[in-house]
């Protein structure tokens, strides 16, 4: 080969060496089209059958449906949240790894407990689900059926109106003494290992309020045992919708739910974090999803990821100013 033909032949021989030694650029967004590829890991930090367990499976279920690739529900119980969001937390930020975050691994932990993990620095947020709000109720022997009724004989009878909890720490803790520092009612917090016995035991006469989540509540307030007396949040609720909020009863601030989102961790590509935002906001948006919330007295909340993180940020700055008030911290 000789002449023009051989200059050719030379010279791609020479783009191809060129090409051949030059290191190839990662092209992230493409490398992440294919996501998931797997089964992605979702982490429900409590029991099977709780509420975090019951949002996990509802949302992995479509989740999966959607995405073309198994959710698979992962239950790691334990220290109130704080096993499974260190898992999270350590875990490669690909996308294969995500959990339930929800108003006590993001909010009322790292309000009053010491953690291996930063509810805002060592996650993505992801994308939000859903609240339900708290309601105040008192047992049917407490003679008031308003809150400023409430409040008024809470005044006149120091020391009648001790409230039970589901722990220390806990939003329904929280709540309450945020509400006894609103409203100058003196009471005593009485923990127990779980709000159920707390109904139990007001029920008996050994407390008179409880601080629980809506759908906790509503079976006590259909069977008459308990009367619900105003509910946080910013509007009323469809199941109670002749209960005040807070704000309609003269009280700002309680704006409290037991809420619910999917986090991963830090520093998982905004390309993964986009497409599950985008894939979950459209479940949200369907009927289906929004009936199967409602039934566990559930509404959703879709965010961006932004708006998302700033209400974590925000949960966590405000539990923390209620705890300091209340000089409360769990062991």
């Amino acid at each position: 080969m000789t002449g023009p033909d051989f200059e050719r032949f030379a010279r791609g021989i020479s783009a191809a060496a060129l090409a051949a030694l030059l290191p190839v650029a990662p092209n992230p967004v493409r490398a992440q089209d294919g996501y998931p590829s797997r089964a992605v890991k979702l982490i429900a930090p409590q029991a099977p059958g709780g509420g975090v367990d019951l949002v996990a499976r509802i949302v992995a279920e479509r989740l999966g449906r959607a995405m073309g690739q198994s959710f698979v529900v992962d239950n790691q119980a334990g220290a109130g949240g704080a096993i499974a969001a260190q898992a999270t937390a350590r875990a490669k930020p690909d996308g294969y790894t995500l959990m339930i975050g929800y108003v006590a691994t993001h909010g009322t932990n790292a309000a009053v407990r010491k953690s291996n993990y930063d509810a805002v620095q060592d996650f993505t947020p992801i994308a939000m689900l859903g609240g339900t709000p708290n309601l105040l109720v008192v047992s049917r022997a407490v003679p008031v059926s308003t809150l400023q009724e409430f409040v008024a004989y809470g005044k006149a009878n120091p020391g009648k109106v001790d409230y039970g909890t589901s722990g220390v720490g806990t939003l329904n803790h929280l709540l309450m003494e945020q509400f006894k520092h609103a409203s100058g009612v003196p009471s005593l917090m009485v923990p127990y290992r779980s709000i159920g016995q707390a109904f139990t035991d007001s029920m008996g006469g050994q407390i008179q309020v409880i601080f629980p989540g809506l759908a906790a509540a509503m079976p006590h307030v259909r069977s008459g045992a308990f009367k619900p007396l105003a509910v946080t949040g910013d509007a009323r609720n469809p199941l109670l919708p002749n209960v005040p909020t807070f704000k309609e009863s003269g009280y700002d601030g309680f704006d409290g739910l037991t809420w619910y989102g999917i986090v991963g961790p830090a520093h998982l590509p905004e390309a993964i974090t986009r497409k599950l935002n985008e894939e979950i906001n459209k479940l949200l948006a369907t009927q289906e999803v929004r009936d199967t919330f409602a039934a566990q007295a559930l509404t959703v909340m879709p965010m961006t990821p932004a708006q998302f993180g700033k209400y974590i940020a925000d949960e966590t700055a405000h539990w923390r100013s209620v705890a300091r008030a209340s000089k409360i911290e769990a062991d």
